[in-house]
């Protein structure tokens, strides 16, 4: 019988190959930075400022000039429909500014009313009110949500306007300063530098800089630690430099005599230009707020928050241990360690010295006490003896005599 012919195998059917993406990027922890930016940017920023200073000295103008945009209305507009009053009053401008695909949520606080009355006596305090009530507000939010959702509504900058009299502070600018500086970054501003003489501007810099520092009021104190760009290091210290500010705003474009158009103040002798650095400080302002500084003024008000954090929590009774949170140098740790190790050993030195040389003096004052003893018996021993002697002679003298 025939055996059926062997089934033909059926064909495999060919599996696809499974695409690897090649990668072309460097991984690693290098990325970090890349990840912050992202982050920052996803989520914007918060920056706060506040203006302090009487009307008629240019706050208005001053911000209005700084981002180029009617931002913040005159004060003859504000004024106009609202009741007359004695108190200060606070009022908060936010705008949203978007440049390069970064945001800015911008807060500006204004404080119309300081100063304007015969009686200024505790003007200050809906002010300080203010600068503590954010503070609070951010100890609320660290208390109830996580760090990253927080809304940062503290005053990051405080620019206080003082009038370019050109003579010593007024009692009402240390009063205010005096109960404001240890809160918030102070940059003094003289208002309106241009009714100064630039001849007079320097000494007038120097002597408000001598009254805050008589009166031992800090203001704004940019660090360079962490700048590895010396030119960067420069621009920094120059800004430093320049403070107090000498300051004039304007957003009119005017023509200057060799046809440039220009913002600034034209006047019968000349023109004011804003952004010129030899006319005024506007720039080094500019520079310390949005350019260069925006971020040294938020970490600046981040130390000043833990100080009032930590006098805060003390008020309701909460120590903490500051050691949690100190930073710790092996090598430095080693260098205490090995100082204690020391200072043991020499203090375990000084005592064994100690009792040896008591021992010492002990042994000395038993051989002494034993030197004298002997020397006691000796005598005694030799007395006996002369004594003895003087016996046996005497003897001997009455034998001799017997014998005769």
């Amino acid at each position: 019988m025939a055996s059926a012919p062997a089934a033909t195998p059926a064909a495999v059917p060919a599996v696809p190959a499974v695409p690897r993406k090649k990668l072309t990027n460097y991984v690693g922890f290098a990325n970090l930075p890349n990840q912050v930016h992202r982050a920052s940017i996803r989520k914007g920023f918060t920056f706060t400022a506040m203006v302090v200073g009487e009307t008629g000295l240019g706050k208005s103008t001053l911000i209005n000039t700084l981002f180029n945009t009617n931002l913040v209305p005159s004060g003859e507009e504000r004024v106009v429909g609202r009741e007359p009053t004695q108190t200060v009053g606070i009022e908060t401008i936010s705008a949203d500014i978007e440049e390069n695909e970064v945001r800015l949520r911008l807060n500006l606080i204004d404080t119309p009313g300081f100063g304007d009355f015969v009686n200024n006596e505790n003007a200050w305090e809906p002010i300080l009110q203010t600068i503590r009530a954010r503070f609070d507000a951010y100890l609320e939010q660290e208390n109830r949500t996580s760090r990253s959702k927080i809304v940062d509504n503290r005053v990051h900058a405080l620019l206080y306007f003082i009038q370019p009299t050109g003579h010593a502070l007024r009692q009402i600018d240390l009063e205010f300063l005096t109960r404001l500086h240890k809160l918030v970054n102070v940059i003094p501003i003289i208002a309106k530098s241009d009714t100064v003489a630039e001849s007079d501007m320097q000494t007038y810099k120097q002597r408000i800089l001598r009254d805050l520092e008589f009166h031992g009021i800090d203001i704004v104190k940019l660090s360079t630690l962490g700048y590895e760009d010396e030119e960067m290091i420069a621009e920094v210290n120059e800004i430093q430099n320049r403070l107090p500010f000498a300051i004039v705003g304007s957003n009119d474009l005017v023509k200057t005599v060799d046809g440039r158009v220009v913002r600034g103040r034209a006047y019968p002798w000349g023109v004011i230009e804003v952004d010129n650095e030899e006319h005024c400080d506007f720039v080094k302002l500019r520079q310390m707020l949005i350019r260069s500084n925006m971020e040294d003024l938020r970490e600046l008000t981040e130390v000043l928050y833990e100080n009032y954090r930590a006098s805060k929590l003390q008020e309701l009774g909460i120590s903490q241990d500051d050691s949690v949170f100190s930073d710790v140098n092996p090598s430095a740790k080693q260098a205490e360690a090995r100082a204690v190790h020391e200072a043991k050993l020499a203090k375990m030195e000084s005592d064994m010295k100690a009792v040896f040389q008591r021992k010492v003096a002990e042994k000395e004052s038993k051989l002494k006490q034993s030197e004298e003893e002997l020397y006691a018996r000796h005598r005694q021993m030799r007395a006996a003896l002369d004594q003895q002697r003087q016996e046996l002679e005497e003897r001997k003298r009455r034998l001799q005599n017997s014998l005769r």
